[in-house]
């Protein structure tokens, strides 16, 4: 986790704020029960298969591995790459998909004994470093991996959360993914449950509320005063 330091009042004032927004969100959506999966394993492949498309369209890709019967590390480790990106095509830029997964999976077996239960034992921050060296997975990614798949309190950011956090002047614009992670990480309590619950509301509000085009009268948030940014 990195970023640019803070003083302790500011991570106090800064750590109420972004508790308002949980709340107001949270009283809002209600649980979310978000990431929709039936094994750790499920959550990595959709991780990795979600990168530009939309959700509905990597449950569709994720269906057809199921009916393949070969959504497991085995599975997709002895699948051909041609076989796995055919499968896969609804969720767009399959052949590039198809080697990113095929990536993930060598890494497993090499460093994991291919255990997605190992995967998660050990400093999670050295085992974000090894994900981040994967080709394809950066760090929304690996550490959607970490939360969703692995449980482990690393918070996700998103467009979303850069856009919601923008307009309400808790960063500027061309805050890094390290700066807004440490926003929620030294600001708030390191919990797996609920950094899972707080992204998934941004994510929510984002599609819903808070697009690239402003509707922020009808906004749940609208009714927070913006954070004055220095």
């Amino acid at each position: 986790m990195t970023g640019n330091p803070r003083s302790n009042d500011e991570h106090h004032t800064i750590g109420f704020y972004l508790q308002q927004i949980y709340n107001v969100l949270n009283g809002y959506f209600g649980e979310l029960h978000w990431w929709p999966a039936d094994t750790p394993f499920e959550v990595i492949v959709g991780a990795i298969l979600t990168q530009n498309t939309a959700w509905r369209n990597v449950a569709t890709a994720i269906e057809k591995l199921k009916e393949a019967e070969i959504l497991t590390p085995e599975g997709l480790s002895r699948v051909e790459i041609d076989t796995l990106a055919a499968l896969i095509r609804p969720s767009g830029y399959y052949h590039v998909k198809a080697r990113r997964l095929k990536a993930f999976i060598r890494y497993l077996h090499a460093e994991h004994n291919g255990s997605v239960e190992n995967l998660f034992h050990g400093d999670i921050w050295q085992t974000r470093e090894k994900l981040l060296h994967i080709n394809g997975i950066g760090e929304e990614t690996a550490d959607s991996i970490l939360l969703y798949a692995g449980g482990q309190p690393v918070f996700v950011v998103d467009a979303y959360t850069r856009r919601i956090l923008e307009r309400h002047n808790l960063i500027k614009e061309k805050a890094g993914y390290g700066e807004i992670q440490s926003l929620f990480m030294t600001s708030m309590p390191q919990n797996a449950a609920l950094y899972n619950q707080y992204h998934a509301l941004l994510v929510n509000t984002g599609k819903m509320f808070c697009m690239k085009k402003k509707f922020c009268g009808v906004c749940p948030l609208s009714e927070l005063t913006a954070y004055p940014l220095p």
